[in-house]
């Protein structure tokens, strides 16, 4: 069972617990569960350093609606993959307003995967926990193959397609929640994610009309080798090699 110290109960409950009316249409049946993992990010999530205490009066807006949201990219039933998960951050949120989806979450810090083994435990989610890096061969063994990967603020775009395009299956998609910076971010990695194998990228809002501002996601594709762009630089022929010479 999910236990939290009763001092940090205390101080949580000095800001309204009482959730925002657009997370029934989010959560429906299990906004109770939803409740309660706001309670365990406010209270134990504080006390283990999961999450900043300022954080706390906006969990619902900035960190779980803003989560949850992501759900309306992803199809029925797909497996998904929640890289760097933190406190729960996109995967928990997720699992609570999709419960048709398959997720595990990555995690490589142990005091982090305790918190969420505790808190699945008690909402008696079916959600996997995997304890590695994203990167690892045993974590891609053990995960990999995914139709979707998630994260949020865990690294740049460049090392973060390198981490997560070799969990997704071909076509599979990775969701990056990423800020209003996105575009250009994409515009510097654009080489680099290319160069792992992905590529159809598009710039995604979620949530419109239930949070604001709405969620922004970066989705990109892991592409089959042959429809990959090449990188190898193209043969001059010889006119065009002729004319070089002509001109030093």
């Amino acid at each position: 069972m999910f236990h939290v110290k009763p001092e940090l109960g205390d101080s949580a409950a000095a800001v309204s617990q009482s959730p925002p009316a657009e997370a029934e249409s989010v959560f429906g049946e299990r906004l109770g569960s939803a409740r309660d993992y706001w309670t365990a990010l406010a209270t134990a999530g504080v006390e283990r350093g999961l999450i900043g205490p300022r954080e706390v009066p906006r969990l619902w807006e900035r960190h779980i609606l803003n989560c949850a949201v992501v759900g309306e990219l992803i199809g029925e039933g797909a497996s998904v993959v929640d890289i760097g998960s933190g406190a729960g951050l996109p995967g928990i949120p997720l699992a609570l307003a999709r419960p048709d989806l398959r997720i595990t979450l990555v995690e490589p810090l142990l005091r982090r995967t305790v918190f969420l083994k505790e808190f699945i435990d008690a909402a008696g989610l079916e959600v996997t926990v995997v304890r590695g890096r994203a990167e690892q061969p045993g974590v891609i063994q053990e995960a990999g193959g995914a139709d979707v990967v998630t994260s949020r603020a865990v690294a740049p775009l460049a090392k973060l397609a390198e981490w997560s395009v070799p969990l997704l299956h071909e076509h599979g998609h990775m969701l990056a929640l990423k800020g209003a910076s996105v575009a250009e971010e994409l515009e510097r990695d654009r080489v680099a994610v290319e160069r792992v194998g992905a590529g159809n990228f598009a710039v995604l809002e979620c949530g419109a009309g239930i949070i604001d501002p709405p969620t922004v996601v970066l989705s990109a594709e892991r592409l089959r080798r042959s429809e990959r762009p090449s990188r190898r630089p193209k043969k001059r022929t010889r006119a065009q090699r002729r004319t070089e010479a002509d001109q030093t």
